[in-house]
């Protein structure tokens, strides 16, 4: 009995610990820890455009466009149009919870952990950050490999650098290979990242300046070679071959979401949160489909390579000199996402940090530096590991998992916050029913998204096509009831536009995307899941301080400088 009695308190205790739920400060707040030192503003509106760039370009829009353009055709002008067009609502939602809530760190870990609970919150964190630790590892091994091809241009270095310097050494046991050059590039990142958020800003801006204008360069150059012959056909293969070019090109354009994550560094985060997310988002879908419309028009698309597609073009036009700066650019592209990729992970470690969910060392910032130096060495050390001695091609069947999750997450906090603001306290059964009604029917698009994914992707006949109707038409109902059956105040600050129906259109694409992942991604999902569960029952629990106002303390934003 005593056994039964204590399990049943543990789960109890569990259940009450992962329902708390953060408070929501005021949008004009921003933080200050208890011992007096903190991140410093220093990011205008210019710098977190360049951020959300530096994190969204990398080599693949050297690569992704060639890669869909194969099955596509000219027609992967669409698919990146309309993975463009899924971004911006996905970024609208997150440029509304930026502006609403307090200038921290914690972007959809923050967001999800006050419009829902702190379980949640710290299932999406892990979730994410898994993708960003490979994600990180990938990129390093790829900007070692093309700072080694860039090498061998010499003729006294060509063929001489050993693979595991750079391209990586013969696997070990079917997954380890070393990299040397990975983990010093990391290094030096990691190194840049803890003097302060000038030096990193500083390195972002000239290394995505640069791959900018060359992408714009070769977009110039590009048209004079362009026969517009080649765009047609425009869909050969239909559409359905732009639509699935879509679900790969859309994440071609995650990392603007990062931008969330520098709110406690923003001069004036409730205006230039919006302005960076959704900027940089609209510069990126501008050059991508500009260089979609070069490299099709430049080559018929059952020609392009499929490593270098965009190079290889430019040297069938007997434009060598241009495939070389493809290749600096590209080197530009990979160390500003790693770069950003490797900031922000440190920020979501501070923030967990300081909500007591992992120990308090990742919420020490420097003194002097202002840097949460902590956090990013952890960071470092774990990209550094995973870089130089695995192969993480073989994990790259199980990323952007968190990433499609965070985004559907953030979704789903813009409609219930608004729910929030008017709930009638006085009628607390009706207000509670009403909310699980309302996550009853996200959850029911959710799951519709899924179910129609599945159909699309396991469809082999015209006919069986026509059972994506059901899940469609459910979805509809369910966002119809979204719309009619609560009410919605408009917020303070930037506001997301037609809610719920943008909220409900990101979360049924996103999860519809989720289907068309690799089923080693579901299984990495589930089992990550559980593991993070297990963590917060015995540690996260029983640490957490959501509203511990011995940790923050909450003060008005300083006026930005001139003003």
């Amino acid at each position: 009995m005593r056994g039964s009695s204590s399990s049943s308190s543990f789960f109890s205790q569990f259940c009450s610990a992962a329902l708390r739920a953060k408070p929501l400060g005021k949008s004009s707040d921003v933080v200050r820890t208890n011992d007096g030192e903190g991140l410093v503003r220093r990011l205008g509106a210019f710098d977190l455009i360049l951020l959300g760039i530096g994190a969204s370009i990398g080599a693949g829009i050297f690569v992704v466009t060639g890669t869909v353009a194969r099955d596509a055709g000219p027609g992967v002008t669409i698919s990146f149009l309309l993975a463009g067009a899924s971004c911006v609502l996905n970024a609208l939602c997150y440029a509304e919870l930026a502006s609403r809530f307090p200038a921290v760190v914690g972007g959809a870990y923050l967001y999800t952990y006050t419009a829902f609970n702190e379980l949640t919150a710290f299932l999406v964190f892990t979730q994410m950050m898994l993708d960003y630790h490979i994600g990180a590892a990938s990129i390093a091994r790829s900007l070692a490999s093309y700072i080694v091809n860039v090498l061998e241009l010499i003729p006294s270095v060509k063929n001489n650098i050993p693979n595991w310097v750079g391209h990586g050494g013969d696997d070990i046991f079917g997954f380890l290979s070393i990299n040397i050059l990975a983990p010093i590039l990391l290094v030096l990142l990691t190194i840049i990242l803890c003097r302060g958020v000038g030096e990193s800003s500083l390195l972002n801006t000239i290394m995505t300046i640069t791959k900018v204008t060359i992408v714009l360069v070769v977009i110039i150059v590009g048209a004079f070679e362009v026969d517009d012959s080649n765009w047609s056909p425009f869909a050969p293969n239909g559409f359905k071959s732009m639509l699935t070019g879509a679900t790969v090109a859309f994440f071609a354009y995650v990392g603007f979401d990062a931008v969330a994550n520098s709110a406690e560094e923003s001069k004036r985060p409730q205006r230039d949160l919006p302005i960076g997310i959704i900027g940089s988002l609209l510069v990126c879908v501008v050059l991508y489909i500009g260089v979609c419309l070069v490299i099709t028009g430049m080559v018929p698309y059952n020609l392009l390579g499929e490593d270098a597609p965009l190079a290889e073009a430019f040297k069938s036009k007997g434009l060598n000199s241009v495939s070389v700066l493809i290749s600096i650019g590209a080197i530009a592209g990979l160390t500003t996402t790693l770069l950003v990729g490797l900031y922000v992970q440190s920020r979501l470690y501070l923030g967990l940090g300081r909500d007591g969910l992992l120990p308090a060392i990742f919420a020490k910032v420097h003194p002097s530096r202002h840097t949460p130096i902590h956090s990013q060495i952890w960071v470092g050390i774990v990209a550094c590991i995973l870089a130089g001695l695995l192969n993480v091609t073989v994990l790259s069947h199980i990323l952007s998992v968190g990433s499609l999750a965070g985004y559907s997450v953030v979704a789903a906090c813009v409609m219930t916050l608004r729910w929030e603001d008017k709930v009638d306290t006085h009628v607390s059964t009706i207000s509670t029913s009403k909310r699980m009604e309302g996550i009853t029917c996200i959850t029911v698009i959710a799951c519709c998204g899924f179910a129609a994914g599945i159909l699309y992707r396991y469809s082999v006949s015209a006919l069986a096509y026509i059972f994506l109707i059901l899940p469609i038409a459910i979805a509809i109902l369910a966002a119809a009831a979204l719309q009619f059956r609560q009410v919605y105040k408009h917020p303070p600050g930037f506001s997301c536009p037609w809610v719920p129906i943008v909220p409900a259109v990101c979360i049924f694409f996103n999860i519809f995307l989720f289907a068309q992942l690799h089923y080693e991604a579901w299984v990495r999902f589930v089992v990550l899941s559980i593991f993070a569960v297990c963590v917060y029952a015995f540690y996260g629990q029983y640490n957490a301080n959501p509203g511990c106002d011995d940790t923050l303390y909450y003060h008005r934003a300083p006026e930005a400088e001139g003003q």
